[in-house]
This record gives structure tokens, sequence and C-alpha cells, in this order.
């Protein structure tokens, strides 16, 4: 039973947008601020460019592959269904640990008007999760309005900070003092704030994943990833510039909700109420996107065969992939029981970085022999492998064997729900005398001359494809 295709340019650049923007930007800038200080907001914008660049890459990969799944169907049609799983794999996991980042932020802040004792917590998580879980069931297109609402509520109140903050940065000529230092802390920690503030701007991703959903979704997913990110990223560092021009840099790094403090620094209490309020509703748009896409993830790998068969059953009623979006449900509940941001963020980044990798090489063979030449396509993709790589050496040395590990573990599930074919075919792979030959080449040919041959040969084959 296919799904139906009721999501507009509106509606799935909110989901963008509404995928990005959520308890990231209430936390990250006082993080930051004891990492590097007032640099902070020179790294908001390298990060922001960097995420623009891997959505273009999205937006022109789905232009090409405009089908459910996002990076499981780029890499699966570039190369083979194996790569697509480990693409599809390490996005799932990413994202599924990001659904109980949310949930745990939204109960702590929800505790600035109602203390909850453990009981408490964890009940409102679980209506937390299981009601948009249940919103996204009974459809998609209820699902995609009450994102439509929750986006434009959640960018009002950051709004209002910008606007009152730059009035307040025309008005008060001390406003840049508070960027003098601009690096007191010197520069041995970018690589550590670029992770976690590229963190806030991932969620792009997401809008590739209801391909299926979506009207006309070769030109509508394209439009949508390019808007969403324009509007994120000028509304990051607005705020950004606001919230360091604002506060001192020392004071920041002590403070848990900074943007709460920002509120009450230009508004008042009322402030701070208004910015903890809008707190609540953008971890709601985020983690509602992230429900309604994930579960497009697990469907797609689910119809393909790399997925248990449940994941794609689909309710007749409302044609909707009921049982993905309950088991996502159940795993980010006990997830936000038993797990901590900072580790399920760490896990999170590791995997992100490694399926962007995988869909930037995924476009360097899909842009071959087509028509349609889109701006950019040629380099793009190198430049975003090269911002990937950045990101996994800048994540810790725990978060790449943990990391490595998860994408590891996914192997085993391939070959379990893999057809049959898919394996007999990477078995011949290890069994040929043709590959047993090339092994063994490979294996004596260790000199870093025919290393760069190698390499040269396998990127004119490339070119040549």
């Amino acid at each position: 039973m296919k799904l139906k295709r009721v999501l507009s340019l509106f509606d799935l650049t909110n989901i963008v947008i509404g995928s990005a923007v959520g308890a990231d930007i209430y936390i990250v800038s006082a993080i930051t601020a004891g990492l590097v200080g007032p640099l902070s907001i020179l790294v908001w914008i390298a990060a922001g460019f960097a995420a623009t660049l891997l959505a273009l890459v999205f937006a022109y990969s789905s232009y090409y592959v405009p089908r459910v799944g996002g990076s499981f169907a780029f890499v699966s049609t570039a190369f083979d269904k194996f790569y697509g799983f480990l693409a599809g794999w390490s996005m799932w996991i990413a994202e599924l640990l990001a659904l109980p980042v949310y949930t745990i932020v939204f109960t702590n802040y929800l505790q600035y008007f109602l203390p909850l004792n453990i009981f408490y917590q964890t009940l409102i998580k679980g209506l937390f999760l299981f009601g948009l879980t249940f919103i996204n069931i009974i459809g998609v297109k209820a699902a995609g309005r009450l994102n439509d609402v929750l986006t434009l509520t959640k960018l009002s109140p950051l709004l209002l900070i910008v606007v009152i903050g730059l009035v307040s940065f025309l008005q008060n000529p001390n406003f840049l003092s508070n960027y003098s230092p601009l690096a007191p802390l010197g520069f041995q920690n970018i690589g550590t704030a670029f992770v976690l503030i590229f963190w806030a701007y991932a969620g792009f991703e997401l809008g590739t994943l209801p391909a299926s959903e979506v009207k006309n979704p070769k030109k509508t997913i394209p439009k949508a990833i390019i808007l969403g990110m324009t509007v994120v990223t000028l509304f990051y560092i607005s705020i950004n510039f606001v919230v360091y021009g604002t506060m001192n840099w020392q004071q920041l790094e002590n403070i848990k909700l900074p943007l709460v403090a920002i509120g009450a620094t230009l508004l008042g209490a009322v402030g701070a109420i208004i910015m903890t309020l809008g707190a609540l509703v953008s971890v709601s748009g985020t983690d509602e996107s992230g429900v309604l896409s994930i579960a497009r993830l697990s469907y797609a790998m689910s119809l393909d065969g790399l997925f248990p068969k449940i994941f794609s059953k689909v309710l007749p009623k409302y044609r909707t992939p009921y049982v993905a979006l309950t088991i996502q449900g159940i795993i980010a509940f006990f997830l936000s029981i038993f797990s901590t941001i900072t580790g399920l963020i760490s896990f999170s980044i590791f995997n992100l970085a490694f399926t962007f990798l995988l869909t930037c090489l995924a476009l360097i063979i899909l842009k071959k022999g087509r028509e349609k030449e889109l701006h950019g396509q040629n380099i793009l993709p190198w430049i975003g492998i090269a911002i990937c790589l950045y990101l996994l050496y800048s994540t810790g040395i725990f978060d790449k064997i943990v990391g490595t590990l998860i994408i590891l573990l996914g192997i085993p599930l391939y070959v379990f729900f893999s057809p049959k074919e898919d394996i007999k075919h990477l078995k011949k792979l290890f069994v040929s005398e043709e590959m047993i030959m090339t092994r063994r080449l490979e294996h004596k040919e260790r000199f870093l001359a025919n290393f760069v041959r190698l390499v040269h040969r396998i990127y004119k084959k490339i070119n040549n494809f």
C-alpha cells in the first residue's frame, strides 16, 4: 500500500526548519562560550555555511532520486543496497538517538514552571513521545499541519529576541565590548565547538525522508531544503550575535539556559517566561519532525528487505507506517529514561557524519550522465566530503570507537534480512578467483606510489562512469 502525497512545499520547508531549530539553540550557545568565548559567533557562521553546503548535496541527490528513504535511497541507487543499508542504518541510529534528547530537554524546561520528581518526569516523557507518535499514526497530513503550527510558533520568541537585541545594539554603544577579546581561550577547542554547533544545524536531512508523501518531489524537496536552511542559518547567526553581545562569555558559560537568561536581561521576568515557553514549543516541533521522518526511513528500508517486514506495515485507514512509529517511540522512551544527553548526542554526531559522507560519495555517481545540470553539483560533493571528514576527526576517541562499533553491528542485520541474491553477490566478491587475485596484489603493493596509482585509476573510472 502506497503512502499519500499530501505534503506541500510549505509543509516540507517547515519540517526542515522544525527538525533543525530545536533545543540546541537554547543550550549550545553557553557550552561553546566556555570552549572558545565570543569566537563562537564565527563558528556559528562557519557551521551554518557547512550545513548549507551539505543540505545542497541532499537537495541535489533528492532531485536525482526522489524516493522515500533519504540517504538510504541515494546511496543504494548510486552503489548497491549494502552501502545503502550502512547509510540508512547509521542515519536511523543518529536520528533515533535525537528523539530522547529532545524528550529529556522538554522535561527539563518544563521544570522551570513545575518541579517534577522521577515518577512524574517519566510520565511526562511518555506522554510527550507517545502523544506525538499518535498524531503521526492518524495521518501524515495531520502531522504536517501540527509541524507547521509548531514551527511558526517556535520561531516567534526567537524573532522577538533578535528584534529587541538588535534595537539594544543600536542604542547601546557598549554592546560590542563583550566581543573583546574575541578569542580569550585560544583556538584549541574550535573543533569541539564546531561539532556541537553543527549538531544544532542538523535536521535538513530529514526533509528528504518522506519523499513519497511530497507533492512534485523533484522540485519541492530541493526548494524546501534550501529555503529551510536559509531561514535556520539567518536565525542562528542573528540570535547568537545578540546572545554574545548582551552577556559576557564568562557569565554565559555558567548558565544552562542561555536564551532564558538573555530574555530575562532584555525583557525581565516576562522575557524569561516567553523564552521558556518558546523552548518547550521548539523542542516539541523538533521531536515531531523527527518522529514523522525517521519512521519513513525504517519503512523504506523494510520495503527493500533490509529491516524486519513489520516496519513496513501500513495502517489501512490512515495509510501510515504505524508499527515503525510505535517501535521507535518505545525505544526513544526507554532511552530517555536510562541515557544522558551528552552520550546520546555523541553517538548521533558520529553516525550523522558517516551518513553524510556516504551521501556525498553517492552524488558523485548520481550526477554522471544526467541531463540536468545543477549549479555546483561537480564541486559540492567534494567539499561535503572534506566537511564530513573534519566532523569525524573532531569527535572524541570514545565517540569514534563506539560509533564505529554501532555501524558494524548493523552488518549482521543486513546479512540476516537482506535478500539472498544480495548475499550471494557479496560472497562471490570474497571467494571468486578474480577477487582473490586482486586482494593478493593489493596485499603486495603497499608502497605509496602504487597506492597513489590505484587512487588515480579509481578516480578516472568514476569520471568515465
